[in-house]
């Protein structure tokens, strides 16, 4: 770039060029940006100084829509999320409330005291009051906290249904063998084992034991089964036998009337009989036995053990 210099002073006309090169450019940049800037600021201050007074009220009606519109957004976000908490802490409180009755029911199951476990009511606390400093806790944060709780929520419900499933399961089990004495109020005439045969006087095995009652007196199921068998036997006499399922089955024999069929499903304690004195019988009593895999087993263990 060439710069031409006149002097009016000088007689002649004389000039001088001046050759400024990029260097030159690049050193005046700055000083153009400065000068720039200065004059930037300097109409904005003279603006705000002599503007009018409704240009400056309608900028900060301006501000104060744009400060509005950003504390809405904010207040919106805050109520939108503190309404999805209220709603994931209304589903925990739902599954609390499941628990608890689920609690109650495997208190009862395993034999448990009500009094031992409240679940209804909030466990005992206490103990001396430590303040802590308060620490922050963002909606994000917050959220975080109740989506692990829920996990942990639902897992501890997982684990407590299937606990109840295993004591039903035993529960089920217990009720299928045999457990309460078939006949009330009766006295045992012949236990189970050896013994001398009270028609021929020879030793023999008796599979069973004997209940001495009075003719008509009800027989009733001591285990929830099925009926395999109810007819006339030529040394059972009128009989009874129930399949109560893993090899376990149960007779009932001499009675004088039967009142179940086969294939009828019978729960423990129903009445399926009357005691009498048919078949290979000497009087009114009930022949019971308990067999497993066809094998007689003696019943009073069994009575035993469901008793203790």
């Amino acid at each position: 770039m060439n710069i031409i210099i006149v002097s009016n002073r000088l007689a002649k006309a004389r000039t001088r060029s001046i050759t400024l090169g990029g260097r030159h450019l690049l050193l005046l940049m700055p000083l153009l940006l400065g000068l720039l800037l200065v004059a930037a600021f300097t109409m904005q201050y003279v603006l705000i100084r002599i503007a009018p007074e409704s240009l400056v009220d309608d900028m900060r009606t301006l501000l104060s829509e744009v400060r509005s519109a950003e504390q809405l957004k904010q207040e919106s976000y805050l109520h939108s999320s503190l309404d999805a908490m209220a709603s994931r802490v209304g589903q925990m409180q739902a599954q609390l409330q499941r628990l608890d009755v689920l609690g109650a029911r495997l208190a009862k199951l395993s034999g448990m005291k009500p009094e031992e476990f409240q679940f209804a009511q909030p466990l005992a606390q206490g103990g001396p009051l430590v303040v802590l400093p308060m620490q922050g806790m963002s909606v994000t944060n917050l959220d975080q906290q109740l989506s692990r709780l829920t996990q942990v929520v639902n897992d501890r419900s997982d684990k407590l249904l299937a606990l109840e499933t295993m004591l039903l399961q035993n529960q089920l089990s217990r009720k299928l063998l045999p457990s309460i004495p078939p006949v009330n109020e009766a006295v045992h005439s012949s236990n189970f084992g050896w013994r001398i045969d009270p028609f021929n006087g020879t030793g023999a095995m008796h599979e069973g034991v004997d209940y001495v009652a009075n003719a008509g007196t009800p027989i009733h199921a001591s285990a929830g089964g099925v009926v395999a068998y109810s007819d006339l036997h030529p040394q059972y006499g009128n009989m009874v036998e129930l399949d109560h399922g893993k090899g376990i089955i149960t007779r009932y024999a001499h009675a004088s009337r039967l009142f179940v069929k086969v294939g009828q499903v019978v729960r423990r304690g129903d009445k399926i009989a009357e005691v009498g004195s048919t078949g290979r019988s000497t009087g009114n009593h009930l022949h019971f036995e308990v067999r497993y895999q066809g094998v007689a087993q003696n019943p009073v263990r069994f009575l035993q053990k469901s008793a203790s």
